[in-house]
């Protein structure tokens, strides 16, 4: 039997928030119940635009209902900037620990809770992309090479075990479980050039720094801006914030947030170092 804590049991007991928010503003679904857990979790904002009521469905273990019973009371009261900041690690503290093979669980709870913003916000549920963006590499478990790197990434994990009890892949045949090692590997080796590429940036003087990204902008970023009439302009580089301006039809556009931080703020993390911040001015 699992060893779980007072708190898991209390909210696997006794759980919070049960079934479907009626007229929902953002619904998020996740898992599938052919692989033993599903969720589906339920929002509705106040005039304010924060969380006024969360509730949840799910189909699953102890650790499955525990997770979405806590998750719901983190969320309730917060914006949807704030719950987006939300991680699985977030939800593993409020209870007090899960069992390492039920992490999962959180993770379930995480990703449901984007799908739900995503919903909200029109775009596309991050549990799709990782469904379909990628190679599937657990086929028991539907898991792709993006899921297991992103979530190897946010967590810090290191060997198949991690990633099997973050994911469930490579927890039924096995067969995955050499390739799964084979993407860490990589990912790590790849984030070690990453982090001496930002050293080496960090080294650079504020001059050299401004002409590295000026750089960018000019090779990378605005060819593509161009193309819809858009540009921009670097304003200044204060520390790690790099301040631009958009231009023509880019300064009036309502998805200008989504390009500074998509188009401008990714390309120059990728290039040059990925604790830059973009902001416009």
């Amino acid at each position: 039997m699992w060893d779980y804590t007072d708190k898991v049991m209390d909210h696997f007991l006794h759980p919070r928030n049960v079934g479907e928010v009626k007229d929902a503003d953002a619904v998020g679904e996740v898992g599938n119940i052919s692989c033993g857990d599903a969720l589906k979790l339920t929002l509705k904002l106040d005039e304010n635009g924060r969380i006024s009521d969360a509730k949840f469905k799910t189909f699953g273990c102890a650790s499955a209902i525990a997770s979405s019973s806590v998750l719901t009371e983190i969320i309730k009261g917060m914006t949807l900037e704030e719950a987006a900041k939300v991680t699985n690690k977030d939800i593993v503290d409020k209870l007090g620990q899960l069992p390492e093979e039920k992490v999962h669980c959180s993770v379930m709870g995480m990703e449901a809770l984007q799908a739900a913003i995503a919903n909200y916000k029109g775009e596309t549920v991050d549990e799709d992309d990782d469904d379909h963006e990628g190679r599937i590499v657990c086929k028991c478990f539907g898991v792709t090479d993006h899921k297991i790197r992103k979530i190897a990434k946010a967590n810090n994990l290191h060997t198949v075990e991690e990633i099997t009890n973050y994911t469930k892949a490579g927890g039924a045949c096995g067969m995955c479980l050499e390739e799964i090692q084979e993407i860490l590997d990589q990912l790590w080796k790849d984030k070690k050039e990453e982090k001496e590429q930002t050293d080496d940036f960090q080294n650079l003087s504020t001059v050299q720094k401004i002409l590295k990204i000026q750089q960018v902008l000019d090779t990378e970023i605005k060819p593509m801006l161009e193309k819809d009439g858009g540009s921009l302009e670097l304003v200044d580089l204060s520390g790690n914030k790099v301040k631009v301006r958009l231009q023509g039809h880019c300064s009036n556009c309502p998805s200008a947030d989504v390009t500074l931080r998509y188009v401008v703020q990714d390309k120059l993390r990728e290039l040059l170092s990925p604790e830059l911040t973009v902001e416009g001015v």
